[in-house]
């Protein structure tokens, strides 16, 4: 539409205000420069050449007319003032949001001190966890270069008169010509360390008792206060008559039987305990054991 076309620029002169100010002998002398270089003749080859000549005419009989000149400026007038007053609005609207985006913000923004504050507890929980998981390491490397102790089965031992004794360089040995080796089967009643004391204990004070026992066999180490009382239990048919106990001592004598069991049938052996070691002393012990249960039976 010729509304919408600036005709200043169609003829090649400055519009607006400068072109406002143009005198009409400027606007045609501006016409015949442009015809002469637009003209259809001059441009077989364009074949937009004739439009163009059309609107370059049109543009001019436009400007040449007074009337039609000064409302074509007041519409150039106005076209600008929009644009100034669009761009001035468009500045008001950008500075507003602008504005409104940095209220936006600083209402929403975090408080620098609890910013602060959240990042030192953040760093704070972090390090205690490296902490833990540091100690606990070690104590994981502590633990596993800790050799196992293997339990090692202790014998069975009456504790409720136990003394002390000192063994190795600085202290006393116990003499084991107070220490008795009591056997039995196990068939019928069975010895605790208790009832061993108990035994023992007629024929004097009892320091200790230690049972050593098997599946098959049963043994203990009874250790007498003195020698002589240690003297005085061998020889005697001890416990009871359907389990007797053999007691021998853990030290013989050279000149000393090992019993006599006359009394109940049973005829005294001839050998002598220092003359038995090893395996015989072994089968020495079983015939013993064997004798004094027959003697039970025939007493029953």
């Amino acid at each position: 539409m010729d509304i919408e076309i600036d005709h200043y620029v169609v003829l090649g002169l400055p519009s607006e205000e400068e072109g406002a100010r143009l005198s009409e002998k400027e606007i045609s002398k501006a016409y015949r420069l442009k015809a002469l270089e637009l003209h259809p003749d001059k441009r077989p080859d364009d074949p937009n050449a004739h439009a163009n000549f059309q609107k370059l005419k049109t543009s001019y009989e436009i400007l040449k007319d007074e009337k039609a000149r000064k409302l074509f400026d007041d519409l150039v007038r106005i076209r600008k003032e929009k644009i100034q007053r669009q761009s001035q609005q468009d500045t008001k609207r950008r500075k507003m949001m602008s504005d409104l985006e940095e209220r936006e913000r600083a209402a929403f923004a975090v408080d620098p001190e609890l910013r602060a504050r959240e990042e030192e507890d953040r760093i704070a929980r972090k390090l205690k966890d490296e902490i833990a998981r540091i100690r606990s390491m070690f104590t994981n490397k502590a633990s596993s270069a800790m050799p196992t102790p293997t339990p090692t089965p202790t014998p069975q031992k009456d504790t409720s008169k136990s003394p002390q004794r000192n063994t190795g360089d600085g202290g006393k040995t116990v003499d084991k010509g107070k220490v008795l080796k009591v056997s039995w089967e196990k068939v019928g009643e069975d010895y605790s360390a208790h009832r061993l004391r108990e035994i023992f204990q007629g024929f004097g004070e009892v320091e200790d008792v230690v049972i050593k026992s098997s599946k098959k066999k049963g043994s203990a180490l009874v250790v007498m206060a003195s020698n002589d009382a240690a003297v005085a239990a061998v020889g005697n048919v001890l416990g009871s008559l359907s389990n007797p106990l053999l007691v021998l001592p853990l030290k013989p004598a050279q000149t000393t039987p090992i019993f006599s069991c006359a009394q109940d049938g049973v005829e005294p052996d001839e050998p002598k305990l220092n003359n038995l070691v090893g395996a015989g002393y072994q089968a020495f012990e079983d015939s013993v054991l064997d004798k004094l249960r027959k003697a039970a039976q025939k007493q029953k």
